[in-house]
């Protein structure tokens, strides 16, 4: 399913697109300050492996409509979902879906990317019957993602906020579909 919004589409990445999210989730990350060791932060391989993220959950990517000079379409950013029981889920219990990963490219940011990323990832969370809500998780003072959330209809959910290293909180949110 091809989703159009704008002057980008939204759809599943390709194989041949690995490197490259692999390369604007590592950008996107760092800078945007949340790889806190820079480049030898231990997420930064995790940004970087899209075929083992596409290998148990679905990756979707956005990329610009309008090709370049070399023929090629832009590709924008991207995004990981992945429902209960993948080993991609953190957080995704029974019945749930969890955005993982978005990652705009910094070049790209202030487009809606980010937002139209997280809205496909919410639809497509509605088409699995088994779905009964979508999670995921944020650091505390990025007020613009929250945003994005809070308009997508997600509340924030304490029960889910957790720290992967110490001093680094996570806010947990939930959308009940």
């Amino acid at each position: 399913m091809v989703i159009p919004s704008r002057d980008f589409q939204i759809r599943p990445v390709s194989p041949a697109e690995h490197a490259a999210l692999g390369d604007v989730s590592v950008r996107s990350y760092l800078e945007g300050g949340l790889l806190l060791k820079g480049l030898d932060d231990p997420y930064t391989p995790n940004l970087r492996d899209v075929a083992l993220r596409a290998a148990s959950s679905t990756v979707l990517v956005a990329v610009d409509e309008h090709p370049g000079e070399d023929g090629g379409h832009a590709l924008l950013g991207g995004v990981t979902l992945a429902f209960h029981g993948s080993p991609m889920a953190q957080l995704a219990g029974t019945g749930e879906a969890e955005i993982r990963m978005l990652a705009v490219d910094p070049a790209a940011q202030g487009r809606g990317v980010g937002a139209a990323l997280a809205a496909a990832c919410v639809e497509r969370s509605r088409a699995d019957t088994g779905t009964k809500s979508v999670v995921l998780c944020a650091l505390q003072d990025l007020a613009n993602a929250h945003r994005i959330y809070t308009r997508l209809g997600f509340e924030r959910a304490p029960d889910l906020d957790w720290s992967p290293i110490p001093d680094v909180l996570l806010w947990g949110f939930r959308l009940e579909l």
